[in-house]
C-alpha cells in the first residue's frame, strides 16, 4: 500500500529458474508491494513453481513475447498502482518508493539506466548499448517537443510503475509483443496527453543468464530497429488525442 492506493509488481518471465525465487524474495521485502504476479510466457523450466514457491501470484501468457507477457501481467494485476521490472535481478527493490512517490506528480514514472552514477559494476550496460539507448531516447523526445518536451535517457528500461488509471487510458494503443513494448509504451503515454517523467534506477549485474534483446550485436540492432519503427508509425501514422482543458491543466 502507498497513501492509500493499493500496489502490484508485475515481472514477465520466459525461463528465469535461475533468478526468479531470489527476485521475488527481494521484492517481497519491500513493503509498499499488495502483490507480485509473475508472468509466465511459456516457460519450459521451473520459473513457474519457483515464483509460486517464493510467494508470487503466477499468470499464463501463451502469446509470446516480451509486450505480450507486460500486457497480460498488467490487466491480471489488482493494485491501483503498477510497478514493472525484470527477472533478471538487474534492478533493486528500493527503488520501488522512489518511482512511487514521483507518481503524486506524474502518470507514469520511467526508470533509466543510462546514468554512469546509478550503473554497478558488472552491469550490462556496455558502450554501444548505452549509446544506443540514449539516441533512440532523444529521437523519441524531440518527436514529441511539441507539445509534450519530455526528457528521456532511456527507451529500453522495463523498470517503471504507473496508475491504474494511466494504464487503462493507453493500453487500447499498445500492440507490441517484442522489446519495443517499451518504447511504444512512452509514445502511448505522449499520445494520451499524460505526463511522462524520468528518473535515474540502480541498475546491476544480472544474477544469471543472458538478456534475450542484447546480448550480441545483431540483437542490439534488431531490437533497436524495431524501436525505431514503432516510435515513427506512433508519431506519425496514428492520430494522438485532442488537448483537452483538464489535461492542459
Amino acid at each position: 500500500m502507498f497513501r492509500n492506493r493499493t500496489v502490484s509488481l508485475v515481472i514477465p518471465a520466459y525461463n528465469e529458474e535461475e533468478t526468479i525465487r531470489q527476485v521475488v524474495e527481494e521484492f517481497r521485502g519491500e513493503p509498499h508491494l499488495d502483490e507480485i504476479v509473475v508472468v509466465d510466457n511459456n516457460c519450459r523450466d521451473r520459473t513457474a513453481e519457483l515464483a509460486a514457491a517464493a510467494g508470487a501470484r503466477v499468470v499464463a501468457e501463451s502469446k509470446p513475447g516480451y509486450g505480450s507477457a507486460l500486457m497480460a501481467g498488467m490487466t491480471a494485476a489488482k493494485g491501483d498502482l503498477l510497478v514493472l521490472v525484470e527477472a533478471d535481478g538487474s534492478f533493486r527493490a528500493r527503488d520501488v518508493e522512489k518511482l512511487l512517490v514521483y507518481l503524486d506528480d506524474a502518470d507514469m514514472v520511467m526508470g533509466t539506466r543510462t546514468t554512469r552514477q546509478m550503473l554497478e559494476q558488472g552491469a550490462n550496460m556496455r558502450f554501444l548499448l548505452r549509446w544506443g539507448n540514449v539516441f533512440m531516447a532523444k529521437f523519441l523526445q524531440l518527436c514529441w517537443l511539441r507539445p509534450a518536451e519530455p526528457r528521456f535517457t532511456d527507451v529500453g528500461c522495463t523498470y517503471r510503475a504507473l496508475s491504474r488509471a494511466t494504464f487503462d487510458r493507453i493500453r487500447s494503443r499498445l500492440s507490441a509483443a517484442g522489446p519495443n513494448f517499451s518504447p511504444e509504451m512512452m509514445c502511448a503515454a505522449l499520445q494520451e496527453r499524460c505526463r511522462v517523467i524520468e528518473i535515474p534506477v540502480t541498475y546491476a549485474k544480472r544474477i544469471g543468464g543472458e538478456s534475450k534483446h542484447s546480448d550480441t550485436f545483431l540483437r542490439q540492432a534488431k531490437t533497436a530497429w524495431k524501436m525505431f519503427k514503432t516510435i515513427c508509425r506512433k508519431r506519425f501514422l496514428e492520430r494522438s488525442a485532442p488537448v483537452t482543458r483538464s489535461r492542459a491543466q
